[in-house]
C-alpha cells in the first residue's frame, strides 16, 4: 500500500479534498492511458485502487539506521487501507469515506454505496463512489 497526503494548510479543508478528488482522478484517467498503451503492446497491466479519507496522522522516518522507512502512520491511514480493500467487491476504482465526502462538501461525482464494515471498525461506515 501506498500513501498520499495533503496537508491542510493554506487553503480551506473543502479546498483541500477537491483537490485530493481531483488528483485521484487524474491519477486514474493517467493510469487508463498506461494501461491502453500496455495492452495494445502486449504487456501487463496495472490494477490500482485508492481511498480517500480524511484525519490526523503521523509521518516521518521510522526504522533503524541502516533501513529507513519514510511512512505515514495512524487511526486515519488504517480506516483509509481498510476502505480501499472494498474497492473490488463495490466494483469501484476509487472510494470515499463519509467524513471525507463532507469535507469535500457538493462535490459531483461523489455516489453514495451505503453503509459498508471495515476490519477493526465498530460501527458500519458510510462509504461514497467517485465517479472517474
Amino acid at each position: 500500500m501506498s500513501a498520499a497526503t495533503f496537508a491542510l494548510t493554506g487553503a480551506t479543508q473543502t479546498e483541500i479534498c477537491r483537490k485530493a478528488i481531483e488528483a485521484a482522478r487524474e491519477a486514474m484517467h493517467t493510469l487508463d492511458r498506461v494501461n491502453g498503451a500496455r495492452s495494445e503492446a502486449g504487456k501487463p497491466i496495472a490494477e490500482v485502487d485508492l481511498a480517500l479519507h480524511i484525519g490526523e496522522v503521523l509521518y516521518g522516518n521510522v526504522g533503524a539506521a541502516d533501513r529507513l522507512d519514510f511512512t505515514v502512520i495512524g487511526r486515519a491511514v488504517n480506516e483509509a487501507a481498510r476502505i480501499e480493500t472494498l474497492c473490488e467487491p463495490l466494483g469501484r476504482k476509487v472510494l470515499v469515506s463519509a467524513e471525507f465526502a463532507a469535507a469535500a462538501g457538493a462535490c459531483n461525482g461523489l455516489q453514495p454505496l451505503g453503509r459498508h464494515r471495515l476490519r477493526g471498525v465498530r460501527e458500519l461506515r458510510a462509504i461514497y463512489g467517485l465517479n472517474v
